[in-house]
């Protein structure tokens, strides 16, 4: 079960900011994060049930964690939500992040910078240049991101050996895109009703 603690930290958390989104379940906010742990263990065909969401997601990105916990936190109003300016620096800078690894991944460009993940000592400065830039800007949650990423890779709390899989993943991704069209206004655009 210790190998599968990133398994049910996901399962929690994606349950708990899906169901938040759901208005009816605002009085039950403080008991839902308990009742989703104790689903995320129950055993489905000798399998816990976070594993099952694993399959679909994998092993989420440490920022991406960090993001949900943040957006959990604002849920259940411990910490404040970001505002647009903070949530505009944080979608650049992550979108960023993916847009020069992803292309790559899909093929689409003859340099790959997925191998700079295995010897990262440029890319950690890089990534301190960007938290201290981020800090400036008083951007709380993205220094959280960077900083608690880079801890995790240091500390080697996830399987992979490569600093890209503790920053970014495609539901991270995914979250900028859809979150920068919102923020732009070019979700209307491009979904009229």
């Amino acid at each position: 079960m210790v190998a599968l603690w990133q398994a049910h930290l996901s399962f929690v958390l994606l349950g708990f900011v899906a169901l938040c989104a759901l208005r009816f379940t605002a009085p039950w906010r403080p008991w839902l994060l308990p009742v989703l742990v104790a689903l995320s263990f129950v055993p489905v065909n000798e399998l816990p049930l976070a594993a099952y969401v694993r399959s679909f997601t994998d092993d989420l990105a440490i920022t991406t964690l960090v993001l949900l916990a943040w957006a959990a936190l604002s849920r259940l109003g411990v910490v404040q939500p970001l505002g647009r300016p903070h949530r505009v620096q944080m979608l650049v800078l992550f979108g960023g992040l993916c847009l020069v690894l992803y292309p790559a991944t899909l093929g689409l460009t003859y340099v790959d910078p997925y191998r700079w993940g295995f010897n990262p000592r440029p890319m950690i400065v890089l990534v301190a240049m960007a938290a201290l830039v981020m800090l400036a800007l008083r951007n709380t949650l993205a220094v959280w991101m960077l900083v608690v990423g880079t801890l995790a890779f240091a500390l080697r709390l996830k399987a992979s050996e490569n600093y890209w899989d503790y920053l970014v993943d495609p539901l991270l991704a995914i979250y900028c895109v859809v979150a920068g069209l919102m923020q732009f206004k070019l979700w209307e655009r491009a979904c009229p009703r």
